[in-house]
């Protein structure tokens, strides 16, 4: 099942049930209004949505791409993992810092009462802060219990969804050195247009983890394409990890943090400090600046076969 949502000039929007092709929808109707409400009471909404996902390959009516938001497009709580090791590896080199000694995943909460639609332009204030983008997936869960296991973490993931979690580099590392976590350096994130079930996936959803490359093109050229499914940690294991002292409400957003390789000199990268890092590995210093404003991103994980299950976020930078 694949679902989004339109904008209707309420904060939440309208829920629709979009067809296999993405092109079709149905709304989801008075009751279950937006996806918030349906998260909030999934075990009773989800029959009345899987009736209308077949209902809408045969009699559902053309999406305009320009009225779509975020599927989720505010929520209760956003957190965000950093669970590909790659990633945290050279984050290391860009920012200059020690390794983080844990066994445990890293998360941080971030700004969760808005996201930005797929092509939404992001205002920023200014350049010199170091713009960039992050690719990653994430995942919507149901109510968590306080203490979950992984394992039974599992059957709370009800949706998963594609992310640009923005970020001010220059903003970061100032930010870390206080001990208190992001606020300035982490902007809203952007999402992808659809938000689909674990089984939409099919085979590349295994191990709680996305097996699909997420293509990212910056200013049209190819920059990154690495694959979801090396999570040092499975999406289960990081929402067992958000519930180890709390539950967790229903509605939550988890994210992978960005989406890296090891063969990171063949498959690229999904942020551009990643790129400054690698530089720095094999010259001395980092060569590629970050973006600016009129740059444009885009970003959509593919299967082997050319579909894109979350369709495309594709957004120009702004100055606010």
């Amino acid at each position: 099942m694949r679902l989004a949502t339109r904008d209707n000039g309420t904060p939440d929007g309208e829920l629709l049930v979009v067809s296999n092709d993405g092109a079709r929808a149905l709304p989801a109707g008075a009751r279950w209004p937006n996806l918030l409400t349906v998260m909030g009471s999934w075990n009773e909404a989800h029959p009345h949505l899987q009736s209308l996902s077949g209902e809408v390959e045969t009699s559902g009516t053309t999406i305009d791409p320009g009225t779509l938001r975020a599927p989720l497009p505010r929520s209760w709580q956003w957190l965000d993992g950093s669970a590909f090791s790659t990633h945290g590896d050279l984050m290391q080199i860009a920012f200059g810092t020690d390794p983080i000694e844990t066994t445990k995943p890293l998360m941080y909460q971030g700004l969760s009462d808005r996201f930005y639609a797929p092509h939404e332009p992001v205002p920023f204030l200014r350049e010199q802060d170091g713009i960039d983008f992050e690719g990653e997936f994430g995942v919507i869960v149901d109510a968590v219990p306080m203490g979950v296991t992984p394992q039974d973490a599992l059957r709370h993931i009800r949706l998963i969804v594609q992310i640009n979690d923005w970020s001010l580099r220059a903003l970061a590392v100032p930010e870390m050195k206080t001990g208190f976590g992001w606020i300035q350096a982490k902007p809203a994130c952007s999402m992808a247009p659809f938000a689909v079930t674990p089984d939409q996936l099919g085979e590349f959803w295994r191990d709680g983890r996305v097996h699909l490359d997420l293509d990212i093109r910056w200013n049209d050229k190819q920059f990154g394409r690495a694959n979801g499914g090396e999570m040092a940690f499975g999406f289960h294991e990081l929402v067992a990890h958000a519930a180890g002292t709390r539950d967790l409400v229903a509605g939550t957003i988890i994210g992978s943090g960005t989406v890296a390789n090891a063969a990171y000199r063949d498959v690229g990268s999904s942020c551009i400090s990643e790129q400054r890092a690698i530089e720095m590995i094999e010259t001395g210093k980092p060569a590629t600046a970050f973006m600016s404003f009129g740059d444009r991103v885009r970003m959509a994980a593919h299967t082997p076969d050319g579909q894109m299950p979350f369709g495309v976020i594709d957004q120009s930078v702004v100055r606010q």
